[in-house]
């Protein structure tokens, strides 16, 4: 009998897994996927935003193509119940779905700061293709935009926003911007350049309620002036969507428990992506990375998995790259480790910004920062990453680096990184072109 593996999620974890498992298994399987929404590109809703594409560009799988892959799909359904003694779901519509094995990459939802108004008219959050629409309708020329949150998924979208002609002022409740992915000398930066183009910041700001006046919102805070806008966007988090496993004897902490091989607490029960709580390269400890590539790499690994194969993940590395106003901002692994040694160097006037970490001689965390048409920005984001994500030691480089942390390419080739990185796959072996197996996305 076909084994019968079921993909409880639609986004990029899922669908890499449907694809490897088409690539990896020795015979043809039963894959029947479950997916809340159409599967689509949460990345790519910037671009949707802006109108840079349209929005059948956004989708990354039709029910077509789905049948064609050889996947039964249950789209626009949610499970609601997991049985893992009798190896079964249940949808909400009552549907029972039995299966060998099982993927949960049910992703993540936003989460709004808990501000009285903030479910009103005119607030919006940005991370499902419904919010980019609500978005999109309200955005106009002229418009003023407040968005509340100035981590990445805000980043993500404020260039979106501006190439629409609004204006946009940015809140944060902590003392800087990008609070998450760059220390204070980087934010100030950051700061500094989105001044220059136009965006208001204010830092350290709590938000106290949200108001309708006359069809436009007013913001008040717990100290300072009000401000009145046409939009609100809250990009104040995400939250793990894993409220319907609560009762079932998969292990959850900040997300479902993981071994090695992505397997959770349940041994045919796997999870990938926002969702799985699994092993951080650099550290080695458990961490969720709600972060694109984890996800992609984590699909791999469990589709790889439920094929019958025996793959092993070394770890995810933390990753965040945004380019904001056409300034590169990127940080790498345990950039923000306070016990490794550091060293630093800020050019103020281009502006430009690197930030080293090691532990040993061994490059654990990067901060870099440069304008996007700096052809040393562009390369040295790719090189610090690959330092970082190779673990080579630098020897003797690493004094070079801390005296010359603008100079990375001749340590990058005197460790023999790429030589290092190049047999480094997810599964073991060279990439397979598609053929007639679904993309990755």
């Amino acid at each position: 009998m076909a084994a019968r593996h079921l993909v409880i999620g639609g986004g990029t974890a899922g669908m890499n897994a449907i694809r490897t498992i088409r690539e990896e298994e020795s015979e043809r399987s039963s894959i029947t996927l479950v997916s809340a929404e159409r599967p689509y590109s949460r990345m790519v809703l910037p671009y949707y935003l802006d109108r840079s594409i349209a929005e059948s560009h956004v989708f990354t799988a039709t029910g077509k193509v789905l049948a064609d892959w050889g996947v039964t799909a249950h789209l626009g359904k949610r499970v609601t119940a997991l049985d893992t003694s009798a190896s079964a779901c249940t949808l909400d519509d009552g549907t029972t779905i039995p299966y060998d094995d099982c993927l949960i990459a049910t992703g993540s939802s936003a989460v709004r700061a808990p501000v009285p108004g903030a479910d009103g008219r005119g607030v919006h959050s940005f991370w499902t293709l419904d919010e980019a629409r609500g978005v999109i309708a309200q955005i106009q020329p002229g418009s003023h935009v407040v968005m509340v949150g100035a981590g990445f998924i805000a980043f993500t979208i404020l260039n979106s926003i501006l190439s629409l002609g609004a204006k946009l002022t940015i809140v944060e409740i902590a003392p800087r911007i990008l609070p998450r992915m760059i220390d204070d000398t980087g934010a100030a930066l950051v700061q500094a350049w989105l001044k220059e183009h136009g965006v208001a910041v204010r830092t350290g700001a709590k938000v106290a309620r949200i108001e309708d006046v006359k069809g436009r919102r007013r913001l008040k805070f717990a100290a300072g002036g009000d401000l009145v806008c046409d939009v609100v966007i809250m990009a104040t988090g995400i939250k793990t969507n894993l409220e319907w496993l609560k009762g079932s004897p998969v292990k959850v902490n900040q997300g479902i428990v993981v071994d090695e091989y992505l397997r959770s607490s349940v041994p045919n029960v796997y999870a990938a992506g926002d969702v799985a709580e699994g092993r951080d390269l650099i550290s080695q400890k458990a961490a969720v990375h709600a972060i694109e590539p984890t996800a992609q790499e984590h699909g791999r690994i469990v589709g790889a998995n439920m094929a019958g194969k025996n793959v092993r993940y070394r770890g995810s590395l933390i990753i965040n790259i945004v380019e904001v106003c056409h300034l590169d901002v990127a940080s790498f692994g345990a950039w923000d480790d306070t016990g490794a040694e550091a060293a630093s160097s800020v050019k103020a006037d281009r502006p430009a910004y690197r930030k080293l970490l090691w532990r040993g001689d061994r490059l654990t965390g990067a901060i870099i920062l440069g304008r996007s048409s700096d052809i040393w920005t562009v390369n040295d984001v790719g090189m610090l990453k690959g330092l970082v994500q190779s673990g080579v030691s630098l020897g003797r480089w690493k004094a070079y680096l801390k005296k010359n942390p603008f100079d990375v390419k001749p340590a990058f080739i005197a460790a023999k990184t790429t030589s290092t990185l190049l047999p480094e796959t997810v599964l073991g072996r060279p990439s397979k072109a598609p053929g007639e197996t679904p993309v990755a996305v």
